[in-house]
């Protein structure tokens, strides 16, 4: 059951990229990002409510509370960084980067949980995402992204590496916690953070206008999208954690990342984004080294 768990949240996470680069086309990406957390934090509680699992709160050891704050806090950073990654550059070239984090967390849980089972199988599938991923990097410049160079890569590849430690960080917090309470309570640390991220990056503008009077000049398509792609965050990750909590971290993670095949589709039909020769045949190679994991562990 668990799997089918682990191919909801990738389903979701594909359609979060693309619903939230629609919606932050204009708008500053980390106020984007902080509004989008507000809408997963309400779902996730919500979601709390319906199993009933808040009782469980004071029955979290202090250990599980550490790491589902550090967690929290790699998913803002991973969070900030991607979205930031995806106003700058065209999602058929972030999002690989990003799903490149599945081979920190794979040498991550071999190391941290002792997932040894197949190891050739792993490696095997390490390197065809490691080569796919360094394919489907385009050497061009699109005519969307060209004034920014290749800023877009430095913040994908920390999304990556940030996204990585949340794997291993939520593993190690999710143990004997319902999943739900755990998606809830590391999501308060995450629009926390966010907050912060957008607090500051005003006064760094100049102070470019109240909080409020920013939220208030947002394109109300915009702001409808942010919200959709919260939906969908929300979705995805009460599948992924549930997914976790009851599977292998090494066999979980890949099938969330299949989300790029979802996000590929969207990006080409919706958002009109080209994938060459040399990016499809990168994309061929992470799902083959994807589904091996999948199916050979």
């Amino acid at each position: 059951m668990w799997i089918l768990f682990a191919f909801g949240s990738a389903f979701f996470a594909g359609i979060t990229s693309i619903l939230a680069k629609i919606g932050i086309r204009k708008t500053d990406s980390n106020l984007a990002t902080a509004l989008r957390t507000g809408v997963v934090l309400v779902f996730s509680w919500i979601m709390v409510a319906i199993v009933g699992s808040a009782g469980q709160i004071t029955e979290i050891s202090g250990k599980s509370y550490c790491f589902l704050a550090l967690s929290g806090l790699a998913t803002g950073a991973s969070w900030l960084c991607y979205f930031r990654a995806l106003q700058l550059g065209d999602v058929n070239r972030v999002v690989p980067v990003d799903k490149s984090s599945i081979i920190l967390t794979i040498l991550l849980a071999i190391l941290v949980f002792g997932e040894t089972d197949a190891l050739a199988v792993k490696l095997a599938g390490v390197l065809l995402i490691g080569a796919g991923t360094f394919l489907m990097i385009e050497k061009k410049q699109s005519s969307g992204s060209q004034t920014q160079g290749r800023g877009w890569l430095l913040y994908a590849i920390l999304s990556a590496v940030f996204a990585a430690l949340t794997s291993i960080l939520g593993k190690l917090g999710v143990e004997n916690v319902e999943s739900n309470l755990a998606t809830a309570l590391r999501t308060i640390v995450v629009l926390a953070m966010s907050w912060v991220m957008v607090a500051v990056t005003g006064r760094k503008n100049g102070g470019a206008g109240s909080i409020p009077a920013r939220i208030r000049a947002i394109p109300q398509r915009e702001l409808l999208f942010i919200a959709l792609s919260g939906l969908a965050t929300g979705a995805s990750w009460l599948c992924y954690y549930k997914a976790l909590r009851d599977g292998l971290a090494s066999v979980v993670v890949p099938i969330d990342k299949l989300s790029i095949l979802v996000t590929v589709a969207f990006s080409t039909f919706v958002l009109h984004e080209k994938l060459s020769v040399r990016a499809f045949v990168g994309l061929l190679l992470i799902v083959a080294g994807t589904l091996g994991m999948v199916f050979f562990v």
